[in-house]
């Protein structure tokens, strides 16, 4: 077993779109778990867009200390009574190759490993990205086979999970936006969309109404900005939108971009509006693998992933999922070190 881990630091705040120079790898001595914890090696680390709001000084990450995400580790000494050597867990303390952790503390759990379903599932569709799309269509829209759902930055971790959900939910028809013809094809032609649209060909309103010329009901939105001035403009009286994301604002400078210019049509189509905080639902986890798993097994659905190899490319991954250079969910797989 080696005796050096790797852990990534921000060494300074961004001013804009993060650049690599912000971040630091920091090698240490791989650390003996205290009584009550477990030692776990890292296989898989999530970077998700949240990660670049905590980059800003306002309540976000501490510079010069480890960062924090998903991940999926197995355990390799313990002395948590709860947790086995061999034992696969998820947690909280990615972005590092090793990590000490106490099960049942943030968010520490023992991975179930369903036969017929890749680990990366459990930090995409199975994770907590499969479970903000699914709370977001479950518990905030209450999607149903009557409705018709409009899916911005559907190409990427909880769009393409949204998508697949939503058509195992009956949804009558589906839209989505991306960032290139080729993410355009893939909602099209692999994950069951109606229509889809690239978002650089024009004012949204009109690339939004082509794709739905009846409207819409319903929104999951990750983009904020002007993707969701267009869903308050399609939907129609008595939609409803679920706000999961705002990556439209989240390399602005100090000043955010202006509100959506619409928003007073929310009172005037008698509009719902919510916010989507997946930390507030890590009941439905059982509920999400109890539906999702049977789908997986038979092959009707697939966990969308890009797998970039290698801890020394955290940070390649990380700036490379914010320029949408990822399909799905954006992971980054480590190799066994030692």
């Amino acid at each position: 077993m080696t005796t050096t881990s790797v852990t990534v630091h921000q060494i300074a705040r961004p001013d804009g779109f993060p650049t690599p120079d912000l971040f630091r790898y920091v090698e240490a001595p791989v650390p003996e778990p205290a009584p009550g914890t477990a030692l776990v090696e890292n296989l898989l680390l999530s970077v998700d867009p949240y990660h670049r709001e905590l980059m800003d000084e306002d309540g976000g990450w501490d510079l010069h200390a480890p960062l924090e995400g998903r991940s999926i580790g197995r355990v390799i000494a313990s002395r948590d009574p709860g947790l086995a050597e061999g034992d696969v867990v998820f947690h909280r303390h990615g972005w590092r190759s090793h990590a000490l952790v106490t099960l049942g503390e943030s968010g520490t759990r023992r991975v179930t490993a369903y036969d017929g379903v890749p680990l990366d599932a459990h930090l995409g569709i199975l994770g907590g990205t499969g479970l903000t799309a699914y709370v977001a269509l479950t518990r905030f829209l209450g999607l149903a086979d009557t409705d018709d759902l409009f899916v911005s930055a559907a190409a990427g971790g909880v769009g393409t999970a949204a998508g697949r959900i939503a058509r195992l939910l009956g949804v009558r028809r589906l839209v989505g936006s991306a960032g290139s013809p080729a993410k355009v094809r893939h909602l099209t032609e692999h994950l069951g969309f109606d229509a889809a649209f690239d978002y650089h060909d024009g004012p949204l309103p009109g690339l939004l109404a082509e794709a739905a010329p009846d409207g819409i009901s319903a929104c999951l939105d990750n983009v904020g900005g002007d993707h969701l001035e267009a869903a308050i403009g399609a939907l129609r009286d008595h939609g409803r939108i679920a706000w999961v994301g705002a990556v439209a604002q989240y390399h602005s400078a100090a000043t955010p971009p202006p509100a959506p210019r619409n928003l007073f049509d929310i009172v005037g189509k008698s509009l719902r509006l919510e916010g989507v905080l997946v930390r507030h639902f890590g009941s439905v986890q059982q509920e999400l693998e109890d539906f999702l798993v049977p789908h997986l097994r038979s092959g009707a659905v697939t966990s969308d992933a890009t797998v970039v190899r290698g801890m020394d490319r955290t940070v390649d991954a990380f700036l490379g999922m914010l320029r949408g250079e990822n399909t799905g969910k954006m992971l980054v797989a480590l190799e066994p070190r030692g």
